[in-house]
């Protein structure tokens, strides 16, 4: 019960109940399992799980994105799994290889969150792209921060983008009711000067709209003083060119906590030494086996490496391939015979 509280506070104080709900729903669809070793058990290993970031593995985008806490883990997650990706692409970043098109980084996304939107993933590529050429090939770092943003202050960008259109039409997001005003009018800032979209709209303006929804936002946003000193020496920007901003200023990804600096984003030490163990045990070479004089590999002991399943298969991989061993059944037999 101790160990189960300590998880509980560490987790995420304000959505605890949300834990809760989940953990009691993944012990009721497996009850007969969990049986065998206990509940105190299930709720520890869940909630250390939940410390631990791994509990949004495989499950539904509707729980990975359910909570700060989980979406933070997710992008975690994704760039430990992935970052090798991109891990030579700064060195040869003229092997196309190592740059993927938005539909190939939504493919990575979907081995870790089957159900997961394309759309979100269309959005992060457009931060980097600036169009609708989702074809074009992005560098892992690239779609990495501007995943992040999308990702972790989608309900926040969706708002920013609804006030950017309003200050692009001359209207006045932030429109102010004066009690003493014996009119009743409202109170409105004068439209901006017309100009072109692409010239974007006034900075500061701007940023009196992004610090009025942060104040009143029930949703995650971007450190305002932050973001303040991101706009600061800007005189007009456009939509896009904020997101930009926003995923490659290092202080907004130092205040959110999930990724490293880009500088150290394809070091990971621990997840190396890891990968390293995992190769060893599965070519079964022992690194200190007898060498010939002059170093020849060829003289290292070779034993067949045995094969490895995947743990996880999609439900319809699954069918299509007893459909299709149903259906050689017949040739199957006629050639052993």
């Amino acid at each position: 019960l101790i160990s189960v509280s300590y998880c509980l506070l560490f987790a995420a104080q304000r959505h605890v109940l949300t834990y809760m709900e989940d953990a009691v729903s993944q012990l009721l669809e497996n009850r007969e399992d969990i049986s065998q070793y206990g509940i105190a058990r299930f709720f520890t290993e869940y909630f250390n799980s939940v410390r631990q970031g791994t509990h949004i593995l495989f499950r539904e985008f509707s729980f990975v994105q359910a909570t700060p806490h989980n979406r933070a883990s997710f992008l975690r997650t994704f760039w430990r799994c992935f970052r090798t990706v991109g891990k030579n692409g700064g060195k040869y970043s003229s092997i196309c290889c190592y740059l993927l098109t938005a539909q190939e980084y939504h493919c990575l996304l979907q081995l870790l969150c089957p159900d997961f939107p394309m759309e979100l993933t269309q959005k992060a590529a457009r931060i980097v792209l600036m169009d609708d050429a989702m074809d074009c090939l992005m560098s892992f770092s690239d779609f990495l921060f501007a995943f992040q943003i999308q990702f972790y202050y989608s309900e926040f960008l969706e708002s920013v983008a609804a006030i950017y259109q309003d200050l692009l039409a001359g209207k006045n997001p932030n429109t102010v009711i004066v009690p003493t005003s014996s009119s009743g009018q409202h109170r409105q800032r004068q439209p901006p000067n017309d100009c072109s979209p692409l010239d974007g709209v006034e900075a500061s303006l701007f940023y009196q709209c992004l610090e009025s929804l942060c104040d009143r936002s029930k949703y995650s946003c971007p450190p305002s003083a932050l973001v303040k000193e991101m706009l600061s020496s800007a005189q007009r920007l456009t939509f896009y060119g904020f997101l930009m901003a926003l995923a490659k200023d290092q202080g907004i990804n130092r205040a959110l906590g999930a990724l490293p600096d880009k500088g150290d984003l394809f070091l990971d030490p621990a997840m190396d030494q890891e990968l390293e163990k995992l190769v060893a045990q599965v070519s079964g070479i022992s690194i200190s086996g007898p060498t010939s004089s002059s170093g020849d590999a060829a003289n290292l002991p070779v034993r067949n490496s045995p094969r490895i399943n995947s743990p996880w298969k999609p439900l319809h991989h699954r069918r299509k391939m007893d459909a299709e061993s149903e259906g050689s059944n017949e040739e199957t037999d006629s050639s052993e015979n």
